[in-house]
Parts: structure tokens; sequence; C-alpha cells
């Protein structure tokens, strides 16, 4: 049986004369980058999707995930993202352009969703049974021997732990996503496709989910998930992939991302005077407020600039620091492109 259903996050690379995305350069501290020639997992190329209205959800997209990345799919509401993902996964036909998943050619029902795991709109679960009954049935309505399902080392690496043997209902929002990425494990899938994993989740919650997700990659999992949480595709990804109205904005290793915003962190003996005067620098886009200190946009002006200008008015300047994060990339990304 082909999908497992629910939605989230996977990493991507950067696009190059073929398409695809570069895996060099640093990506997340806690995720190691598959070596550059690790084969590719997913495929999309010049892939389009209009509705009726004329309405264009994707436009002319391309990107590769090579096996052994975690690939963040992100934009804006409207972006194009979970299109992508039901595309991705047959669950629509595409207007144009072509998905591969190992290297065959995506279709409604073909065998090769069989070796992926999704958790798209929710998962749903009978509410008086166990979570465990659950996945049982689950994976018994479709024809498996429940010997191929890897129950226990699905619910290991979801992290649910003795709740598994509790009945749904008794369960939380966060649980019940545990329980919806341990489904999405069953069969031990070589690829899982995830959109928005912690939409709806508290702050406890999401930080479960993230540990969840770290614990599917370490187990050598390919995972490609959309998220508009831009600190936990930070924490989780090695790869992302930015989209905005449909179309690729940028692509590569979180590392490669952020390097493409320039500012810098400054802590003074006086932030507000500091603020005021680099405000009105040349090269300086905006001043922002960030205790103990400020953060600095540029457009131009070197930290050495900023330095001289702070000194010259007889300030204190006691650290500067470059400071980039991947919000701040994505903000600069789809902020140039937006009317």
């Amino acid at each position: 049986m082909a999908i497992r259903v629910a939605e989230s996050v996977v990493a991507a690379p950067s696009r190059e004369e073929a398409g695809g995305l570069p895996d060099g350069g640093n990506g997340a501290d806690h995720r190691r980058l598959p070596a550059m020639d690790a084969p590719v997992v997913i495929e999309v190329t010049d892939l389009t999707k209009r509705f009726g209205a004329g309405v264009v959800a994707v436009d002319d997209l391309s990107f590769t995930v090579r096996r052994g990345q975690v690939v963040g799919l992100l934009g804006p509401n409207g972006a194009g993202k979970t299109t992508t993902l039901r595309a991705l996964l047959g669950l629509i036909r595409p207007t144009s352009g072509t998905m591969a998943i190992f290297g065959e050619t995506i279709r409604p029902g073909i065998a090769v969703l069989s070796r992926v795991g999704a958790l798209v709109e929710g998962p749903g679960f009978v509410p008086h049974l166990s979570g465990r009954r659950n996945l049982e049935l689950y994976w018994r309505a479709g024809g498996r021997a429940l010997s191929d399902a890897h129950l226990d080392h699905s619910l290991d690496i979801s992290g649910l732990g003795p709740a598994a043997d509790r009945k749904v209902k008794t369960y939380s929002h966060g649980m019940r996503q545990r329980l919806g990425f341990a489904q999405a494990l069953l069969g031990k899938p070589e690829l899982l496709v995830l959109d928005e994993p912690v939409n709806g989740l508290d702050p406890r919650q999401i930080v479960e989910v993230r540990e969840s997700l770290l614990r599917i990659a370490a187990s050598g999992t390919t995972i490609l998930l959309s998220s508009h949480l831009l600190s936990e595709v930070e924490q989780t990804c090695s790869h992302v992939v930015v989209v905005h109205r449909g179309r690729l904005m940028q692509a590569g290793t979180v590392a490669e991302v952020t390097a493409s915003v320039a500012s810098a962190y400054l802590e003074v003996d006086d932030p507000n005077a500091a603020a005021a005067l680099l405000a009105g620098l040349p090269g300086v886009q905006s001043v922002e407020p960030s205790p103990p200190g400020i953060v600095v946009q540029l457009d131009g002006a070197e930290r050495s600039d900023l330095v001289a200008a702070l000194v010259g008015a007889g300030l204190r300047v006691d650290t500067v620091t470059p400071r980039r994060s991947l919000e701040d990339a994505f903000l600069e990304l789809v902020g140039e492109h937006s009317v």
C-alpha cells in the first residue's frame, strides 16, 4: 500500500545548471551533511500547477533532495508548499513538469510510493482504541502482514512511550502528532514527507516534535517537510528550499542561505543613542533592539563602518559580531519579491 498520509518538512539543495541543489557547505550544527554524490531521492523539474480562474499555485519549480538530507520547504501562506507536496505524493496531477522519487516518475498509485511515509492533512484515529491498536488496524487494512510493520521501531522513534497503550481519546494534540509520526514510519519508509508538522502545537509540544524529527533523521530516513516556523526549521533541517508565489527564491544548505543576509549584533554602553546614530548611516537598512544590544541590517556598510561611527561619537563598543538567521534570510528573499 502506498502512502501514510499527514503533513510536514524536508531539506533541499540549491539550484545548479542541472536544476539540482548543492550539497556542500555546513548545515545545521546537529546534522551531518550527506556526501555531494549521495543518490537523488526527490527530483522536481519545472513543476507547474494551475487551478481554475487563472490561479497559479506552483510556477516552474525545480529542486532535488538527496539521500540523508532533512529539507525544509519554506514560504509564506499561499506560496505553493502544500500543492507541491500533494503533487509529489500523487494526490493531485500537475499542469506541467515532472516529479520523480527514487528515479521513478510519479503518477497516482505508483508502487514506489510504498517506500514513502507521509503526514498530510492530519491523521485520523479511532478515539476509543489505543494508539498501538490504531496502528495495527491501519497497517492491516492495506492487506499487509503486521510483521512487516516494524511497529515497535516506529513507536520508539516517535517517542510516544507508554502512552501507545492508552486510548487515543486521552491524548493531547502533541501526542496525536507523535502517533501520526509513528503511523507514517510504519514499514520503515526511506522517505518521509510532512506538511506543517507542528501547526497548532504549544511550545513544549513543538520541542517534542522537533526531538522526534531528529530521531527519525538519525535513523537514516530522508525528510522533506514544509513549515512556516523558521526557528524550528533552522534547528531541524540541513537544507532549505524557499518558495514564494509558487516560484523558487533560493535553495541550499541552511548555512548557504543564511550567509546571503548581512547583519551585525552590537553591544554598546548606550543602545538607544547607538541605534539613532546608526539608523542614519549610509549602507544601513534598519536597526532593531535585541537586548542587551542592537541588530543592524546592512545594505552596503561594513561592521567596521559601524564601529568607527560609534567610537567617533564617543560611544563605547563592547561587542560586535555577525548575526544571520534563517528568518533574516527568508524575510529578505520574500520581501524583495513582494508588492
